[in-house]
């Protein structure tokens, strides 16, 4: 009996090796990175080489890098306070500081009026959609473009970013806000002054190696073409289904998308519903962002983009990634079909 398969990178990636080992290490050192004895200054070393590591793969050279439990905290330390403007397309980590109220087309990309004022994602995790960040941006939430796209901090315009350790192979419980320097973060969690004033406590020394050991992982992924290969496979079970299921859209497919990513809409049948049946046959793929999954209810991100409450609550999200195979591929690509076919015959019957 073959194994299960996981087709769902987007929520989170497999542990890379070079992050465990990087961690691993980690536990072996005593200091506390704010000692100024050997130990400490060891552990600090430590601190500093992740904080270069996950600043190059950016493309921050020159920016800070301020360590966070995750992504979530680090939308918190950017947005707070700033009164900004987004789509209703954003993480909920972002959406909870936002108003919500820019306009989105149909093919997903984000009418921004005044940058300056403005939350704009890099890329959607449920869709795969990449904008085009106009330049100042204030906050750009580059989570799920980290490690798959060239990202370009310095170059892309952005303010402020958002990333976390978990969708490009670190651990969970460690992300970053990196910061244009002269950019003003107020302090939200208060104490020893650690990362530069702008986050208090005492580094997670462990998660933070792993994440700098991944973000150099994910860098050479990049160059190697292993992201060329992995949108092949997407482009291959897209055009699979669309042969055996007519009805079945693929959500952002006109536009720049990520190369992992398909969000595959077919009308009348639930996402929640595809999701169970396929995890009961072995592949484990989402109805939305992790975060949002579980809740019962339509797809926020499609509502905006124009799919009415019905179609929306119908998509699945199929996020592919370095580990993924042809053979994985084809044989979900085939359960899907088998199960759209029953699916279909029963709802005939009715």
């Amino acid at each position: 009996m073959k194994g299960r398969v996981y087709l769902d990178y987007n929520a989170t990636a497999p542990l890379r090796p070079e992050a465990r080992s990087a961690m691993i290490a980690a536990m072996d050192l005593l200091g506390n990175p704010s000692s100024v004895h050997s130990e400490g200054r060891a552990a600090k070393a430590l601190v500093e080489r992740a904080r270069a590591q996950v600043a190059a793969a950016m493309g921050a050279d020159g920016a800070d890098v301020i360590f966070t439990s995750g992504a979530t905290e680090a939308a918190a330390l950017a947005c707070a306070g700033r009164d900004l403007s987004a789509a209703l397309i954003e993480h909920e980590a972002v959406a909870a500081w936002t108003d919500g109220a820019l306009a989105v087309s149909s093919g997903g990309a984000v009418n921004v009026l005044n940058p300056a004022r403005t939350a704009l994602q890099l890329a959607n995790s449920e869709t795969g959609v990449v904008q085009t960040l106009p330049e100042g941006i204030a906050v750009s939430d580059m989570t799920q473009a980290f490690g798959k796209l060239r990202v370009g901090f310095n170059e892309s315009g952005a303010r402020m970013a958002l990333i976390s350790a978990h969708k490009l192979g670190g651990p969970k419980g460690i992300g970053a806000l990196v910061v244009r320097r002269g950019t003003e973060v107020p302090a939200q969690i208060r104490g020893g002054g650690q990362e530069m004033g702008r986050r208090s406590g005492t580094e997670n020394i462990i998660g933070i190696a792993g994440f700098g050991a991944a973000a150099e992982a994910a860098a050479q992924d990049l160059t190697n073409g292993t992201w060329d290969r992995v949108e092949k496979l997407r482009n291959i079970l897209e055009k699979t289904i669309a042969a055996g299921a007519n009805k079945t859209i693929f959500v952002g497919k006109g536009s720049v998308r990520l190369p992992n990513t398909s969000c595959v809409l077919t009308p009348g049948w639930k996402g929640e519903t595809q999701v169970m049946a396929l995890d009961l046959a072995g592949f484990a793929v989402s109805a939305g962002s992790a975060c949002s999954s579980g809740k019962v209810r339509a797809s926020a991100v499609l509502r905006a983009m124009g799919h009415d409450e019905a179609d929306a609550a119908c998509a699945i999200r199929v996020s592919l990634g370095p580990q993924t195979t042809e053979d994985e591929i084809t044989r979900f690509a085939e359960s899907w079909l088998a199960l759209h076919d029953r699916h279909c015959a029963r709802a005939g019957a009715h």
